[in-house]
Order: structure tokens, then C-alpha cells, then sequence
């Protein structure tokens, strides 16, 4: 098994999609890229412990390449505008890829600058590309939140629509019990 850290937003939006893809055995919500050690949710909306909402994926590269986590993480939040997702705004909700070895490094370096130059986007794509310094997981409640909360507004009018956009455009890469949902 390896790791993956990405930030793209509200961890209640990216780990509904992650949890859903071939390969990926576990998603952690929790915070990376900040200067408080053990930071809570609160101290990290306040936006003042530096820290970004994140991901952790654990998954097997046997089933599901570090490649196709980078293309998920890319077609699934905007990375060009800087400290916001839609509503969310502030350094918590920074598109980053915190990598975990040198390889991960380039990779993530190599898929940004051909996003960036194929036009892809309407403008220039600000995602930070930096190493793991610490990973804190994120409070129980926050944890699988999106399939323990549906039903919730926030579920229902945010992160609902993005894991079915998501399910539809790959659906090739989805665990059996989501490819036909």
C-alpha cells in the first residue's frame, strides 16, 4: 500500500469521491501544511494555523496508479483559483499536493505543467506542489462524512452532485458497488 495527501477543497467533498475509486482501501480526512501542532477544525477555519483540509488515500499501486489519483484530483475541484473552492474560501481550502517521496515530486510537477500548458483551463492552475511536513487526522465526526450524512444540506446540495458528476465521468475507475449507481 502507498499514501497520497491531496487538498482540493472541503474534505467532505474529496473524500466521498476518493472513498468511491478501484484500488483505494482507505480515505482520512484531516489537515497538513500548517505551523500548529494537532490543530482542530475550529483553529483550522479560523484560518490562521495555516493549514489546508485534506485527504490522505491509501491505496494499492498494483490496482490504481499514483497517475490516476493526480487526473481524480485534477477533474474534480479548480485548481486555478487561489484559497477557494465555490463558497469555500480561505488558505484551509488551497489546491495542494502534498507528496510523499521524490517520485510523487515529479509526477505531480509533470501532470501540472502539461495541464497548464494543453489549455485545459481558463486560467493559470495555482495548485502548490509541496512535501508532507505532518498529517493530522481530523476529528471521528468528520470522518466518512458524506455516507454518514447525506441526508445533511450541506451533503445534499454540495458534495451529492459532485460524487454523481464524478461517478459519470469515471466510471471506469469506480469499486464495483458504485459503477452502476
Amino acid at each position: 500500500m502507498e499514501l497520497a495527501t491531496f487538498g482540493n477543497g472541503c474534505f467532505w467533498c474529496t473524500e466521498a469521491v476518493f472513498q468511491d475509486l478501484e484500488g483505494v482501501e482507505k480515505v482520512v480526512s484531516g489537515y497538513a501544511g500548517g505551523h500548529v501542532e494537532n490543530p482542530t477544525y475550529k483553529q483550522v477555519c479560523s484560518g490562521t494555523t495555516g493549514h489546508a483540509e485534506v485527504i490522505q488515500i491509501t491505496y494499492d499501486p498494483q490496482r490504481i496508479s499514483y497517475d490516476e489519483l493526480l487526473e481524480v484530483f485534477w477533474n474534480t475541484h479548480d485548481p486555478t483559483t487561489l484559497n477557494r473552492q465555490g463558497n469555500d474560501v480561505g488558505t484551509q481550502y488551497r489546491s495542494v499536493v502534498f507528496y510523499h517521496n521524490q517520485e510523487q515530486q515529479e509526477r505531480a510537477g509533470k501532470y501540472r505543467q502539461e495541464l497548464d500548458s494543453s489549455g485545459a483551463f481558463n486560467g493559470p492552475i495555482v495548485t502548490g506542489i509541496e512535501p508532507l511536513p505532518e498529517f493530522y487526522p481530523a476529528e471521528g465526526y468528520h470522518q466518512d462524512y458524506y455516507n454518514q450524512n447525506g441526508s445533511q444540506p450541506y451533503c445534499s446540495f454540495v458534495v451529492r452532485p459532485k460524487v454523481e458528476k464524478f461517478r459519470k465521468v469515471f466510471k471506469d475507475k469506480l469499486k464495483p458497488e458504485f459503477s452502476n449507481k
